[in-house]
């Protein structure tokens, strides 16, 4: 069961063309994406939906042999007439802990299964998430899961109002004009040292404000979309809404 890495250079027709052969003949697509300075890999399923009936799978900071080596594993269990359940403990995924599966929430689908989207032609078909434990076999909703690994596979069942990766109270840079004069957002900066600036635009520094990005999100939920913006990126658009331009920031000294 082949797998395709989208960040290889390969174009979007080639890719799908690719995609409905390899499901074709094995059932499924593998797609890999690699991570970014910020963002965790992931893999994720194509084809068990139209070859089973099975919700896809898709899974997060696994290397990537490992997490291709997965979902096959996972794929040939259908095949053979298992059903995955959610919310169910499995203990043969992995070797030596467990695992469990949570349902996606579709408003997460288009950050991830992006050819997924566009082979079916919809963001309407099922999907599920491996979840894996940390070295002490907890989960991450589970008490004294290890910091490390929290931010290392997203939870897809949930957070789809507030996407970023970051704890909800982090104190983020916006300015005055947004946070007193209620200016919109329109250029976004995640630093290279991890800190996040929201800025209007208009500001001066003597304006710079700290707040919690939970509060930035609350009252500007577009903001979502610039959520897995990497280090040393910035992004811009012209109005709450808006499609983001993103770029690579040339100095950050000059921010």
């Amino acid at each position: 069961m082949k797998k395709s890495n989208e960040h290889k250079c390969i174009n979007k027709t080639e890719l799908l063309t690719q995609t409905n052969t390899n499901i074709e003949k094995a059932g499924l697509q593998v797609i890999m994406v690699q991570p970014t300075g910020y963002s965790p890999s992931f893999a994720y399923s194509i084809g068990l939906y139209k070859t089973y009936k099975h919700p896809e799978i898709i899974c997060f900071g696994l290397p990537d042999d490992l997490g291709h080596t997965i979902i096959n594993d996972i794929a040939s269990l259908i095949k053979n007439g298992e059903v995955i359940k959610t919310n169910k403990k499995y203990n043969t995924i992995f070797k030596n802990s467990k695992a469990e599966f949570l349902e996606v929430d579709k408003k997460n689908m288009s950050d991830y299964f992006g050819t997924a989207i566009n082979y079916y032609d919809t963001e309407n078909f099922p999907a599920f998430q491996l979840v894996w434990t940390d070295r002490n076999d907890k989960f991450p909703w589970e008490d004294n899961f290890e910091e490390k690994f929290l931010f290392e596979q997203p939870l897809l069942d949930r957070n789809s109002n507030f996407k970023f990766r970051e704890a909800k109270r982090l104190a983020v840079f916006t300015t005055r004009q947004w946070l007193e004069l209620e200016k919109p957002i329109l250029r976004v900066v995640h630093d290279n040292d991890g800190d996040w600036q929201f800025l209007t635009g208009d500001q001066l520094p003597e304006d710079i404000k700290l707040v919690a990005l939970e509060e930035l999100i609350a009252k500007d939920n577009t903001l979502n979309d610039v959520f897995d913006l990497d280090y040393g990126q910035s992004a811009e658009r012209e109005v709450i809404g808006g499609g983001w331009t993103k770029t690579k920031v040339k100095n950050e000294d000059e921010e």
